[in-house]
């Protein structure tokens, strides 16, 4: 059996390798990334193919001869558009033959009415209607999306958010390892829908103040003042504005996710949060 990771040099997709190396072989594990001296120099025991979404005949190229694929979605604001480039590999994937894609896709993609979700969707619909066999992984919040807010409290300065709701925030290592997981799997499902347990801002403050042993306030605010805060701390406006939106899918909603899929492929439940946290601010 040979497999596949795509965007294999970004974190998400060096755990997704380490993790499948480990149980596979690294001589059965396909690296797929647009930079090649770097994929050597991350991955000397593994194959490697030169892949770029926006170029589907790369994408072809790089996918023959490979039965399943782990599909990792690239960022928004390249200069190709998202839905563009993920249908690039959708079409690649066809081309190929491919017969199994897990595709890390957005918390209930196909109904959220978060504005990130729609070109997971329209991914999830191109993937459907190629009758490619799937796996779609919803993955929530990772954690290491917090950064601002945990070294603001290891900083033992205020610590503030403007949303509402709850997100299932969990490590992205523990996401990828979940991919890896799916990937390798006989029989697995058509869609997960992973997160951790679900928390609030408050309950996150909570937990950085437990991993951090420091006593610091954990306030609520208006979205301008947030977003007024990140300015005094150097941003310019439009940054500002930017970063405060990124908590806009936590206050819609959209992860406000409750379920057990992520634990259920780790076989164990994800780190507890203090413990997350100090890992990552560990590193």
């Amino acid at each position: 059996m040979k497999y596949a990771v795509t965007a294999a040099t970004g974190k998400f997709g060096q755990s997704a390798v380490n993790t499948l190396n480990a149980q596979v072989g690294a001589e059965n594990v396909l690296v797929i990334a647009r930079n090649q001296e770097k994929a050597v120099q991350m991955y000397p025991d593994n194959p490697i193919r030169v892949g770029n979404y926006d170029d589907v005949d790369s994408m072809t190229a790089a996918f023959q001869g490979v039965e399943r694929v782990l599909f990792v979605s690239s960022q928004p604001g390249g200069p190709v558009d998202r839905a563009t480039t993920h249908q690039n590999v959708v079409t690649a994937l066809q081309a190929a033959q491919v017969k199994f894609v897990a595709y890390t896709s957005f918390p209930n993609a196909q109904n959220s009415i978060s504005a990130l979700a729609s070109d997971h969707r329209a991914t999830e619909n191109a993937i459907t209607n190629a009758r490619i066999a799937h796996s779609f992984l919803r993955n929530n919040w990772y954690l290491e999306n917090e950064m601002g807010f945990l070294q603001s409290g290891a900083n033992r300065q205020k610590t503030l958010y403007w949303t509402n709701n709850t997100a299932g925030w969990a490590l992205e290592r523990e996401y990828a390892e979940a991919a890896a997981n799916v990937l390798i799997m006989s029989d697995s499902k058509d869609s997960y829908e992973l997160a951790g347990a679900p928390l609030s801002y408050a309950d996150l403050g909570q937990a950085l103040q437990q991993a951090t042993g420091n006593q610091f306030e954990v306030a609520q605010v208006s979205q301008e003042a947030f977003s007024q805060s990140l300015e005094a701390s150097g941003l310019d406006h439009d940054t500002a504005a930017l970063f405060a939106s990124f908590q806009a899918p936590i206050n819609d909603g959209a992860l406000a996710e409750k379920s057990t899929d992520l634990a259920d492929i780790l076989g164990h439940q994800p780190l507890e949060t203090s413990a997350a946290i100090k890992e990552i601010l560990a590193h």
